[in-house]
C-alpha cells in the first residue's frame, strides 16, 4: 500500500514480481484503504477477456495491406512475395531482399498507429523497385502523404525507447 499526497481521486494498483501495489490518496480512510485493496486485487486476478486478433497480428494481413498500398502509391509494380513479421530487429523497424522479394516487418511496430505501418511497408516495397537509399528511392516513398510525419513519429519511438534505430536503417 502508498499513499501519495499528490494523488487525489484516482486508485491504481499493479503486480510487483508476487507483491500487489496499490497507489492511493493519502486522504483516504482505513475503510475505503481496505475495500480499494480488495477491489483491485480482484481485478488484476480476473483473467483478461479474450480479444479478437488484430489485423496487425498476421502474416497474411500484411501482404494484402502491401498489394494495396501498392496498387495506391507505387503503381501496383512492387509485389512481394511474402510480409511477415519476425522477432524485434536490433537496428531496424523493417527490412526487404530485393532478390527474393521478402519483407520482414519487426515485431515492435505491431503496436504503432495503422498509418505509420502503412508508412514502413511502402519504405519496404519502394525497395523491391530501388534497391538503395538514393534519390529516386526517396521519390517513391514519398508518394505516401504521411512520410515525414511517420519518420518523425519512428525517431521518437525509438529515442524514447533507446533503441538506436535510424531512419537510415
Amino acid at each position: 500500500m502508498r499513499r501519495s499526497q499528490r494523488r487525489h481521486r484516482t486508485v491504481t494498483a499493479y503486480w510487483k514480481d508476487d507483491t500487489l501495489v496499490v497507489l492511493i490518496p493519502a486522504r483516504m480512510t482505513r475503510a475505503e484503504e481496505k475495500h480499494w485493496v480488495a477491489e483491485m486485487e480482484r481485478k488484476l486476478q480476473r483473467p483478461e477477456p479474450r480479444r479478437p486478433a488484430s489485423p496487425k497480428t498476421s502474416d497474411d494481413v500484411l501482404l494484402a495491406r502491401c498489394a494495396v498500398l501498392s496498387a495506391k502509391y507505387l503503381d501496383g509494380t512492387a509485389v512481394p512475395a511474402s510480409v511477415r513479421w519476425v522477432p524485434p530487429m536490433r537496428t531496424r523497424w523493417a527490412s526487404c531482399t530485393p532478390v527474393d522479394a521478402t519483407i520482414r516487418v519487426s515485431e515492435r511496430l505491431r503496436k504503432v498507429p495503422p498509418w505509420v505501418l502503412d508508412y514502413v511497408l511502402v519504405h519496404e516495397l519502394a525497395h523491391l523497385r530501388e534497391p538503395g537509399h538514393d534519390a529516386a528511392f526517396w521519390t517513391l516513398v514519398r508518394r505516401y502523404p504521411k512520410t515525414e510525419r511517420a519518420m518523425g513519429y519512428l525517431e521518437g519511438l525509438a529515442a524514447a525507447a533507446g533503441w538506436g534505430i535510424s531512419e537510415e536503417d
